[in-house]
């Protein structure tokens, strides 16, 4: 999934500046599609999201015995799980440019020993890389003051971001507005509703449970959640899930391929996340004109300008994603001037092409500086 959502379009995008490109992940149901819209060729390594000490370790061999065999200048991880044994194998193999992109910390949210533990994997996979690449500012600064203080390694790719915004296709056309007048039709929204969106996964740690909170003081406003539930994570309340399940103004959608329609059948996104690294859905919900609120961590307050683009308010604080919501339906100018600046704040700061640009010209150095 992070190979088919978070990164599209990168692997064509670099073969058609001369790299044969290769990528690896655990199977799923993505694969086919990656294979056929990238060009690329797809290996199955046995990645889990879980921390699994017998599996990881048979992960690392099968990865080991794979770039023994091939012939890499470059290996370019993403995701803990896989940046820990990718790193790990690349350095064992001598691979000459070990870069990771660091899209997400999950430490932020632990305590104890756990965090430790966390930590000390998280310096293990850059001790193994040759550059390490934050995907937003914030984020940078928290690896260099927490995690790994070696800045020479470090860097923040363009603005920030693993992969841009895409701003051609996520930018409104009749046909979507069209697909999102039916979407509120068979939602049973009527026009004169105001309408929040949420896009991505459904569990605590994305503040939905504050999100329902907030939600429920209100008589005038739906809810769409697009995205799945993941009790496996990181479980929702007993009493946010009765919500959600009982509540006619609450409309649970699941995973969606293409969200456009559903932003566009909104009137603002709510993001109300306890951490990120660099979050795509702001951007896409910008760039299709949404003002969002979103919570006050790494790359959130990056992509989202309070009271310009959006609202920021301190995450796990349901009261104030409650006055943040109500100043967007009873503030009209604000709303306005949201709206209008809302999709140019993401193109010139987030589009695609540039970061594909950026990204590209940091491959080639890292390549003279390591290839021989």
């Amino acid at each position: 999934m992070s190979l088919s959502l978070l990164l599209k379009g990168q692997f064509a995008y670099f073969q058609s500046k001369g790299f044969q490109v290769e990528v690896g992940s655990a199977n799923g149901l993505e694969v086919e599609s990656i294979i056929q819209e990238e060009n690329v060729k797809h290996h199955d390594f046995l990645f889990t999201r879980d921390i699994s000490p017998l599996k990881d370790l048979q992960a690392l061999f099968q990865l080991i015995r794979f770039l023994r065999a091939n012939s890499f200048d470059i290996v370019h991880t993403h995701t803990p799980k896989a940046g820990l044994i990718g790193m790990m194998a690349a350095w064992f193999c001598r691979v000459p440019v070990r870069m990771h992109t660091v899209a997400g910390l999950p430490l932020m949210e632990a305590r104890g020993f756990k965090r430790k533990i966390l930590v000390w994997v998280e310096r293990l996979t850059y001790s193994c890389a040759t550059k390490v690449y934050p995907n937003s500012f914030a984020q940078k600064d928290f690896i260099l003051q927490y995690i790994y203080a070696n800045e020479k390694k470090i860097k923040v790719i363009g603005n920030g971001s693993s992969n841009g915004i895409n701003c051609k296709h996520f930018q409104s056309r009749p046909m979507l507005v069209e697909r999102a007048e039916q979407i509120r039709l068979k939602l049973g929204i009527s026009s004169s509703k105001h309408v929040a969106v949420f896009v991505g996964r459904v569990t605590g740690d994305k503040g939905i449970n504050e999100l329902i909170d907030a939600f429920k003081q209100f008589d005038n406003l739906e809810l769409i959640l697009v995205g799945p539930f993941e009790p496996e994570l990181d479980p929702l309340a007993p009493s946010t899930i009765e919500e959600i399940n009982s509540n006619p103004s609450i409309h649970s959608v699941g995973f969606q391929n293409d969200i456009r329609a559903y932003l566009l059948a909104s009137d603002f996104l709510v993001f109300p996340s306890y951490r990120e690294g660099f979050p795509n859905v702001p951007m896409q919900a910008g760039a299709m004109g949404l003002p969002s609120i979103v919570t006050d961590i790494n790359g959130c307050n990056e992509i989202i300008v309070h009271e310009k683009n959006g609202l920021i308010v301190p995450p796990k604080n349901a009261e104030a994603l409650t006055s943040a919501i109500m100043r967007l339906l009873t503030d009209k100018p604000m709303m306005d001037t949201l709206k209008l600046n809302a999709r140019d704040m993401i193109v010139n700061r987030y589009d695609q092409k540039s970061l594909w640009e950026a990204l590209h010209s940091e491959y080639l150095e890292q390549i003279a500086k390591h290839v021989r």
